[in-house]
Parts: structure tokens; sequence; C-alpha cells
């Protein structure tokens, strides 16, 4: 897959913002909970933690 600067700036600031939520979340069921409230889920996988949009399924990101 091919990154404009754009498009990893728009990743990089996901990312952001849901680790965040996640340091202002008490638990992982409060954090998913508050990120679906933006539009975002996260789901354990394989490669780690990913990031995926509401309700497309469309996959933003992975977590470290």
């Amino acid at each position: 897959m091919h990154f404009t600067s754009n498009t990893a700036t728009i990743v990089s600031e996901v990312r952001t913002f849901v680790m965040n939520e996640r340091a202002s979340a008490l638990s992982d069921r409060e954090w998913k909970f508050r990120l679906r409230g933006y539009g975002y889920d996260v789901r354990k996988t394989e490669q780690g933690h990913v990031v995926s949009t509401l309700p497309h399924g469309v996959d933003v990101c992975t977590l470290d």
C-alpha cells in the first residue's frame, strides 16, 4: 500500500487520538465504548490491535 504524506499524517493523528483515549479510559471495555462513539473500533488480531472505522470496517492502522 502506498501512503502519501497526507495519508500518513491522518494515520498518525488517528493513532495518537486512539492512544490518548486509552490513557483516559479506566478499562479496555470503556476505551472501546468511547471509540465507538467517535466511529472507530479496535479489535485484536494476529498482527496486534487494529483500528477500523464503523460501520464499514475499513482498517485504518495498527497499534504498537
